[in-house]
């Protein structure tokens, strides 16, 4: 059946609508202008070359990094137990800790930001870095959980049941029956969680301070003072490597393969 051509206008709207930003950025990126402009003059990569040598967009970069992974494996650690007890077990309190976990996505950023660097300030004066990693695992955990999840739900629990009648205990039923069936939620949990992290504006803007800065706050205090295609090109270069990450972890994981099978 062909579609009716209303429906053909309505998709090729939408894709111009979610696309046509990523474009403009993209060619803008490799204008000759001193200002960001759009349509570009000329072409140059100039502004590529300059932001892979300026130092400060460089450690910005090795930190969000390093913090988006380490506080995604940390939320994965909590969140997978976390996730198996609510959908496993019944016990009191069990609404509350639903709505507890999920708080965090249902609080704006901002007021989170606000409210973890209130608590660092009144429990204790921690280090930066442990600061923005800890308030990243509690930006991450609600991900992880509701994740996972709704992989345990889609998971038949009597082929746990049936290893643990088996004779197994039920630690080793669950490393070795069901952790191995949630992987294509695990992966899936892990790249939503590493992108919210390194994306994270909100957060981190609370959280950060001096030497520790991670990219999106620098590119925002970049903007404050320059407009040059600089941010552009750094755009360009962060959506390639969302790209690369997200095709590295298909192929070499079968993450498709998985949750299609």
């Amino acid at each position: 059946m062909r579609a009716p051509r209303s429906a053909l206008v309505v998709l090729s709207l939408s894709l111009l609508f979610l696309l046509g930003p990523f474009v403009i950025l993209f060619w803008s990126s490799f204008g000759t202008q001193a200002s960001l402009a759009f349509p570009p003059e000329g072409f140059t990569i100039y502004w590529f070359k300059k932001v892979l040598g300026m130092r400060m967009f460089v450690d910005a970069f090795r930190v969000s990094v390093l913090l988006a992974l380490s506080s995604t494996a940390a939320a994965l650690v909590l969140g997978i137990p976390a996730a198996y007890a609510l959908v496993r077990f019944s016990f009191p309190g069990k609404s509350f800790l639903e709505l507890l976990f999920t708080s965090p996505i249902i609080v704006p950023g901002l007021v989170l930001g606000f409210a973890l660097l209130r608590f660092f300030t009144a429990a204790a004066r921690y280090p930066v870095s442990l600061r923005l990693f800890l308030g990243h695992m509690v930006l991450l955990f609600p991900y992880t959980v509701r994740v996972i999840s709704a992989s345990l739900r889609n998971f038949d629990p009597t082929v746990e049941e049936a290893a643990v009648s088996l004779g197994a205990p039920r630690w080793s039923a669950f490393l070795r029956v069901v952790l191995p069936n949630l992987r294509a939620g695990v992966m899936a949990a892990f790249i939503l969680a590493f992108i919210t992290s390194f994306n994270n504006v909100p957060v981190s803007l609370f959280l950060s301070g001096p030497g520790v800065t991670t990219l999106p706050i620098q590119m925002l205090t970049y903007m404050e003072y320059y407009y040059d295609p600089t941010i552009a090109a750094l755009s360009t270069l962060l959506i390639l490597f969302t790209v690369v990450i997200i095709q590295l972890v298909e192929k070499t994981l079968g993450l498709s393969t998985t949750l299609g099978g």
